[in-house]
């Protein structure tokens, strides 16, 4: 997978809990904002899931919390494909504190192509999933 940043931003405030940490729910809000940046460069794009009726669905989400952020802190979040499958793809997003380069946390997605239509499954397209093997992670990263 590429080595840019699929999110990029600060912990405010408001986004800590009563003690001092950012809560639960950002932590989510802010990986979800990586999935649409990683979807993108697979070709999964805001005007492609409009214009063919697709969608993604996440089926699996598992978060791994290592380290606390706090107020002030800058977030950056690195994402690696894992596996692409017909219908589905599994990926994992790095959240680091990006002035300490400690990991603060990681997430792990599958993901489903959905026909938002038919409320059902649907093959990636041919070019989504050539995107897809370009960006695979090197096993060595999984």
């Amino acid at each position: 997978m590429e080595r840019e940043a699929t999110y990029r931003g600060t912990v405010y405030p408001w986004q800590c809990d009563h003690v001092g940490h950012m809560n639960i729910m950002w932590y989510v809000g802010k990986f979800d904002e990586a999935n649409w940046n990683l979807f993108a460069r697979l070709g999964l794009t805001p005007s492609y899931l409009r214009s063919s009726g697709r969608g993604m669905a996440a089926v699996q989400q598992n978060i791994a919390y290592k380290r606390e952020l706090l107020a002030g802190d800058i977030v950056e979040i690195h994402s690696h494909l894992l596996e692409v499958r017909d219908k589905s793809i599994r990926f994992r997003h790095d959240m680091r504190n990006a002035e300490t380069g400690e990991i603060a946390a990681t997430c792990e997605i599958t993901g489903v192509h959905m026909d938002r239509q038919l409320r059902k499954s649907a093959p990636f397209d041919d070019a989504v999933r050539e995107a897809a093997a370009r960006h695979l992670a090197e096993p060595a990263e999984a």
